[in-house]
């Protein structure tokens, strides 16, 4: 198999075939990220050879494991969806090829990559098997996104996703505490709940904003131009965004910048992930959570 660099994917494709069709990211201006820092390159395509020799070896390993199948194959890379419709579809096809019992398909995608698809695009992608598209909008307050050069404003979620929902094709948010900066988390997570409430995601995955000194942001920090919140503040802020979510979701914060697993179903489960919250906010201290950030090498 090829793989590139660090490969990333959300926690609950665990289970999925993990297929390289891209690395790195076409955006690559957030001024947090540095996942893709290991690159010598910004973004590239695998070549179809490639992709179809790995899709080949995949074949040959499930016909050594009597037992094995694969239902779900998700695409590794910052943003697959950024390729052209005829080319995921084309990928699409070249799975079900090989494995006959592929049913669905993920990857990471930008807001501004379901905008460069037609309507028509969209459903036939969906046809072909994607479905569940994980999105990392970060947030839907307009200043924070304008600041860290995401591309896109809150508007732009909501469109998009709207018109993901009309071609039936699920989808997953990642959202990052902290990325309002100091005294704006209260702001940042009513503004983010406000945009999920008009919209339908199977899951909001929480992330803690970690700052790495080669990220473009922490030269912001350096300069006064922005302060970084402290973890408390960061555990309010979800507090914040569970407090004012009315959707039916799963919500959950497990990654690695997390210092506390948390898992729950909105609105069944709301006052247990907020007691969960107060007693983190009530019990933990600043000084151990900082701790802990500070020892996070690497996402």
């Amino acid at each position: 198999m090829h793989y590139t660099g660090t490969i990333w994917r959300p926690p609950y494709e665990s289970n999925s075939l993990l297929l390289e069709v891209t690395a790195g990211c076409t955006h690559h201006k957030c001024k947090f990220c540095t996942l893709y820092e290991d690159l010598p390159f910004l973004f590239k395509m695998s070549p179809m050879e490639t992709i179809q020799q790995d899709l080949e070896e995949v074949k040959q390993q499930l016909q050594l494991w009597h037992n094995s199948t694969i239902t779900r194959t998700f695409l590794t890379g910052a943003n697959p969806f950024v390729l052209k419709a005829s080319k995921l579809i084309k990928i699409a096809k070249l799975i079900k090829q090989h494995i006959a019992t592929n049913k669905t398909i993920g990857c990471f995608a930008r807001i501004t990559d379901i905008a460069l698809k037609t309507d028509e695009e969209l459903l036939q992608l969906r046809l072909v098997g994607y479905d569940g598209i994980t999105i990392g909008i970060e947030t839907g307050y307009d200043e924070a996104l304008t600041f860290m050069n995401k591309g896109y404003v809150s508007k732009d979620i909501v469109t998009q996703c709207k018109r993901l929902e009309k071609a039936n094709i699920s989808y997953h948010f990642f959202y990052l505490a902290g990325i309002a900066g100091e005294g704006k988390g209260e702001k940042n997570a009513k503004a983010t709940a406000q945009i999920c409430n008009q919209l339908s995601p199977k899951t909001i995955i929480a992330n803690m904003l970690t700052i790495y000194n080669n990220s473009e942001l922490y030269a912001e920090i350096q300069k006064g131009i922005w302060k970084e919140q402290t973890e408390i503040e960061k555990y309010n802020e979800l507090k914040t965004l569970v407090e004012n979510i009315d959707i039916d979701v799963y919500f959950a914060a497990l990654g690695a910048s997390n210092a506390i697993p948390i898992q729950s179903v909105l609105p069944k489960e709301k006052q247990k992930v907020l007691t969960l919250l107060e007693q983190i906010i009530k019990n933990v201290s600043e000084k151990e959570l900082k701790e802990y950030r500070k020892n996070l090498k690497h996402l």
